[in-house]
């Protein structure tokens, strides 16, 4: 059944136009007036819907019972990402929501080869925000991750609040002094951080800034994984190793 995020009140029993993306995503799929559709806005569960009129620019659904479901592992991780060049960072983003991260914070570093600014900036983070979107109708899940706006990675860890208790923060790094077999074996009920450096990794400075910040170095073994590889990995351990899947 087709699955369309609707950013506002649903409520059953209600008649609604759909968002102008949802008509476009309707259109292509070629459905048609009664056909039925789940709808959800990211407060939790999902609505079945069903389409009563199609035209050339307006989509109207009418909302029926609300379904108690939710998809989400059974633990929060923040994914603080090196940002990468090209489609790898669209890649990694939608990936990592289809593993189950709970928001995404894209950082510019020393040795990143993408800097972002002002109004570029804004629309990059608009656009990883609506892939975020999509990936959460394909797989299922009824919350959105958020995408945090591109930030320097000494500004955001200035602003890091204080750790919580139980609280993880891990920085992947081939220079690590903790391996992934150490982590704890139960999800853990304090957020997790999992912070990955650009293509060209974290310089030493960095890396002793962030460690500064109460992260502990990360090692996966003895392979080195491209950043647009690195944060999934270690996203699918997380549920393999928490009960995520």
């Amino acid at each position: 059944m087709p699955r369309f995020f609707v950013d506002g009140p649903l409520a059953a029993g209600d008649t609604l136009p759909l968002p102008d993306d949802v008509v476009r995503h309707v259109h292509v799929l070629r459905l048609q007036a009664g056909e039925p559709v789940t709808l959800f806005n990211g407060a939790g569960g999902e609505y079945r819907a069903e389409l009563t009129d199609i035209a050339k620019r307006t989509v109207l659904a009418r909302i029926g019972e609300h379904i108690d479901r939710e998809a989400e592992p059974p633990y929060r991780v923040t994914l603080a990402q090196g940002i990468a060049g090209g489609d790898k960072m669209d890649w990694l983003i939608e990936k990592s929501v289809e593993l189950g991260v709970a928001a995404v914070a894209p950082l510019t570093a020393e040795r990143g080869v993408v800097r972002l600014a002002g109004e570029r900036a804004q629309k990059r983070q608009a656009h990883w925000q609506a892939l975020v979107r999509a990936a959460c109708e394909q797989c299922g899940r009824n919350r959105i991750p958020d995408v945090a706006p591109p930030r320097d990675l000494h500004a955001w860890l200035d602003q890091l609040p204080a750790a919580v208790d139980g609280e993880l923060r891990l920085l992947l790094s081939p220079r690590a002094d903790v391996d992934f077999a150490s982590l704890p074996a139960a999800a853990p009920a304090a957020p997790v951080t999992l912070l990955i450096g650009p293509e060209g990794g974290c310089s030493a400075a960095e890396e002793a800034a962030i460690v500064g910040a109460g992260f502990a170095a990360l090692s996966l073994g003895p392979r080195i994984l491209r950043t647009e590889t690195a944060g999934i990995a270690v996203l699918a351990a997380f549920a393999a190793r928490w009960g995520g899947w």
